[in-house]
């Protein structure tokens, strides 16, 4: 029942599976979980709007789409792990509770602003002041980062005009005159520069001509050599076979002369006086003698050839050698140009550079001078945008003050009538106090502290001077951490509290492994006794 009105809702124990909450609707069919899910926001933005207001999301500053509710049950069901060691440690990671931020974590400060909202001790105009205070402290650090910048930038574009400038053992005067006379040497260096004779460029042009045609020329010339050096092995082959052929003619030509008859090997003189009846026809002495004396002749030309080849590669020898020194002293006078025109250009950029760099040095001493101004009016703002927060703090006093009143009754109830104890907001956050015969730090009155923090809230509750229903879960408060008297009071301070308020209504647990006192270990007020083993004694009845 949420304000009059029946949800039906249903919400199973695993991931991935379908979660129903219906305004006005039927258990039974919900409980079947058919259909499409609504999920459980339904019934939150209802918790959320009828018991928290619609301003308290805005008022807890909470990030866009993120809901009070949850943070508001983070803060009222606190878990075991945080063990009641501050007022804003609300839900451990180590619990795997998926609590929302900024129920958890680190950063404690949105945790407190939502605490407040919950409490009614923040307003808007306070939100928008530390909406404001956000701004200024983000441009102030923005502001800062800038001023560092440039005074790096500065001490760097210095230190490097001092070493190019060659300065480094010159006694130099401190900001700003060390701009002047930075600015005068590098003015002078500039000018040395530019009387450097600018010749280089033509001359160095026509040694990159007078290079390209000394390679032009040794390649060409290496490609000749190549070429004849690659035939000679061909036409000394070729005399090879031509020589060859010699003694077949000069046998042919002898054979001429004094013939015998080459079918059966009779002299042709008495082959013609007896008749050879096989052949008539006989070789020509004539053209046999011709045949030899051509092939002679070739060979004397192609001699002649091979001698040719062998002395047109002798006479390329030194002509290579001629042409290649040619190029090296071609390449030398390349480098030698090109590595003058390379300093005078380096030495013409770093006076260049120097120039511009003195002038933007002396630019970031009126950027800094700027930056430094803008930073003094954003530390003004900032500090009265403080000092208004602090006003407001001021005037949340009452809101603080009541809860502290409360705080401090409990501690008189828990601890004697001679401990008091306080609740303060500061501008580091909240400040929670203890005093028994001095101020108490100790491990019982830390967790002590949580429990009474609580407890009167939960009061402030009752009295509906909250924007939190009067509900509080407490999860295992040891003894060891409180001390028996201690731990057996607490419970019978909530039993009392219990038979006073005669009617207004209240809800708190309690889950503990330490046995209660005997006078509140009975019904109505022991809901349950649970162990872990055997699965009935378990919370649902069963090991799941």
């Amino acid at each position: 029942m949420l304000d009059g009105v029946c949800w039906a809702v249903a919400r199973p124990l695993g991931i991935g599976r379908k979660h129903f909450a219906v305004e006005v609707g039927n258990l039974d069919v919900v409980a079947k979980m058919e259909g499409t899910a609504t999920g459980i926001e339904p019934l939150i933005d209802a918790i959320e709007a009828a018991i928290l207001g619609d301003g308290t999301s805005r008022l807890a500053r909470l990030s866009a789409g993120q809901r009070a509710w949850p943070i508001a049950l983070a803060w009222a069901a606190r878990d075991q792990e945080c063990r009641f060691d501050d007022v804003l440690d609300w839900r451990s990671s180590a619990s795997g509770s998926d609590a929302p931020q900024p129920a958890s974590g680190d950063a404690k400060g949105p945790r407190l602003l939502a605490m407040r909202a919950f409490l009614n001790a923040i307003t808007d105009e306070e939100q928008a002041a530390r909406r404001g205070e956000q701004d200024l402290a983000s441009q102030l650090d923005q502001a800062k980062r800038q001023r560092s910048f440039l005074e790096w930038d500065q001490a760097r574009r210095v230190e490097r005009l001092v070493r190019d400038l060659g300065l480094g053992d010159t006694s130099l005067p401190d900001m700003p005159l060390l701009l002047d006379s930075l600015k005068s040497a590098a003015k002078e260096k500039l000018a040395a520069v530019t009387r450097l004779p600018s010749g280089v460029g033509a001359e160095l042009d026509d040694a990159r001509r007078t290079l390209q045609d000394a390679r032009t020329t040794l390649r060409n010339l290496e490609l000749k050599a190549a070429e004849l050096d690659a035939r000679l092995p061909l036409e000394e082959k070729l005399l090879a076979q031509m020589s060859s052929e010699i003694p077949g003619l000069s046998a042919a030509a002898q054979s001429a002369a004094s013939q015998v008859c080459p079918i059966c090997e009779v002299p042709i003189d008495t082959a013609l006086a007896e008749g050879c009846k096989l052949s008539h026809k006989l070789p020509d002495q004539a053209q046999c003698r011709a045949r030899l004396e051509a092939k002679r002749e070739d060979i004397d030309t192609q001699k002649n050839e091979i001698a040719g080849i062998k002395d047109e590669i002798g006479a390329l020898k030194p002509a290579i050698a001629l042409a290649s020194q040619t190029a090296k002293q071609a390449e030398d006078r390349v480098d030698r140009l090109e590595k003058a025109a390379d300093a005078r250009n380096t030495s013409w950029r770093t006076a260049t550079r120097g120039v511009e760099d003195v002038q933007r040095a002396a630019e970031i001493v009126d950027e800094v001078a700027r930056a430094e101004a803008a930073i003094r009016k954003l530390e003004d703002a900032l500090q009265g945008t403080r000092e208004q927060l602090r006003g407001f703090e001021d005037k949340q006093a009452k809101a603080i003050g009541a809860v502290s009143q409360k705080f401090s009754a409990i501690i008189r109830r828990l601890l004697g009538e001679d401990a008091k104890g306080f609740v303060r907001l500061t501008g580091k956050g909240l400040e929670i106090a203890v005093e028994a015969g001095g101020d108490r730090r100790t491990a019982a009155i830390q967790s002590l502290k949580v429990l009474a923090f609580d407890l009167a809230c939960l009061c402030l509750s009752v009295e509906g001077r909250t924007r939190i229903p009067a509900f509080l879960i407490h999860d295992s408060p040891r003894e060891a951490d409180l001390g028996q008297t201690i731990y057996d009071e607490h419970f019978r301070l909530l039993h009392e509290l219990e038979e006073k308020l005669a009617g207004l209504t209240f809800q708190y647990l309690i889950t503990t492994t330490t046995r209660p006192p005997h006078d509140v270990n009975i019904d109505p007020w022991r809901r349950a006794v649970l162990r872990g083993a055997p699965g009935r004694d378990r919370l649902l009845g069963c090991d799941l």
